[in-house]
């Protein structure tokens, strides 16, 4: 007989707890949010879509260390395509304040200039989203208690993190993609900040894990530098990535 030590017997419990609670699609499963009673009347309807919310927070907000241009604007928007969907996963970029892509800690070099990482080109920022400060809390016009998930990203100091899916190494994975495919997940919607840096990397890696990928227009907005916005709506149309408003696809 197999010999069960301390590990296979807490990995056991917790796949059987996880088990549980995914393949009981009782009225309690969502019963954390206001939707709860709307599980059976989603206008999608198909447990197999899913919302990704991504990094809807104060510094990419106007007021913020690395604000979108009208960011906020859009949090209405968001707000109403979460009461659509059963499955709703947010991403938050999670800093701590010596990460490798601030400015701060790369004297001499300017904002937005790059740097060889050993992963790759990586972009130098301002200090923004460092846990535990405001700046990192999403918007308070958010409304997250429509959130199944929250997954953080960014938090080793060695690496950054833009996809949802993956660190920048392209290797280190955030956990959503199990998420997503232990529920059976078939369609990802995608909306959130920016449109050409965390919303496209994520939306890239959806499409090559092999989910049917939507971004959503009109609920995502774009840092905009130099022809970032160009080369990823380009990118969405050359890997099959759809990019429109959200009753096209409904």
């Amino acid at each position: 007989m197999k010999n069960i030590t301390k590990r296979n017997l807490f990995k056991g419990l917790a796949f059987m707890a996880l088990s549980s609670f995914l393949s009981g699609k009782s009225d309690n499963l969502l019963a954390h949010s206001d939707k709860k009673d709307d599980y059976k009347k989603s206008n999608f309807g198909q447990d197999t879509d899913a919302l990704i919310v991504v990094d809807v927070q104060n510094d990419f907000c106007p007021g913020g260390s690395l604000a979108v241009k009208d960011g906020n604007t859009i949090i209405s928007e968001i707000n109403e395509i979460q009461k659509k969907f059963n499955y709703v996963f947010y991403t938050q970029d999670w800093h701590p304040i010596d990460h490798i892509s601030f400015s701060t800690n790369n004297i001499g070099k300017k904002v937005f200039s790059t740097i060889e990482a050993p992963y790759g080109e990586q972009v130098i920022w301002p200090p923004h989203c460092i846990f535990n400060t405001k700046g990192a809390e999403f918007h308070e016009e958010l409304e997250v208690k429509y959130a199944n998930a929250i997954i953080r990203k960014g938090f080793r100091k060695e690496i950054d993190s833009y996809s949802g899916f993956f660190e920048n190494d392209k290797v280190t994975p955030t956990g959503l993609e199990g998420l997503l495919k232990t529920l059976k997940i078939k369609r990802v919607f995608i909306c959130g900040l920016a449109l050409d840096f965390c919303v496209n990397y994520t939306a890239l890696d959806a499409k090559n894990l092999g989910f049917e990928t939507i971004v959503i227009e009109g609920a995502t907005l774009p840092v905009d530098i130099g022809d970032s916005v160009k080369n990823t709506l380009n990118g969405f149309k050359n890997k099959g990535i759809h990019y429109g408003k959200l009753t096209q696809f409904i």
